[in-house]
């Protein structure tokens, strides 16, 4: 099995861990210290969550600014609409923002949340028939085609 290790930089690291543990994560104590923070999401996905001065030793790149500027979206699975939902609540009472509308295809639902550094994450739930036929054939047999 792969993992997936996504690694952000945040301005206070302390925040980063209480706002993503709200979310769900649990932190892995074996890879966090005063420089990071392992936030397991799954078995197989993790953030590193650094502080931009270590962040910055593993890259001679100069930081955009998430607030600003988008490099990649990111999209996590939740298991209903309404664990999204959830998960976007937990977000905003942690400091995060949640722009525009709920993206609500019929077959799938997608919200993103800011966290309070910038960093974007969308949260989706597909309907697992969709995920196995594709939408097209799911909004054929649904009558909405």
């Amino acid at each position: 099995m792969t993992s997936i290790f996504v690694n952000i930089p945040t301005t206070d690291l302390e925040r980063a861990k209480g706002y993503y543990t709200a979310l769900g994560c649990e932190i892995n104590p074996h890879f966090t210290d005063e420089n990071a923070a392992c936030l397991v999401w799954s078995d197989d996905i993790f953030f590193m969550v650094l502080t931009k001065e270590y962040f910055s030793t593993f890259t001679d790149k100069e930081f955009a600014d998430p607030k600003t500027h988008a490099q990649v979206l990111i999209s996590i699975s939740r298991d209903s609409r309404e664990a999204v939902d959830q998960t976007i609540d937990a977000g905003i009472a942690n400091g995060g923002t949640a722009p525009g509308d709920p993206q609500d295809y019929g077959f799938m639902y997608a919200r993103d949340l800011i966290d309070p550094d910038g960093n974007g994450i969308q949260f989706m739930w597909m309907d697992p028939a969709a995920a196995e036929k594709g939408p097209e054939a799911f909004m054929a047999e649904q009558g909405q085609a």
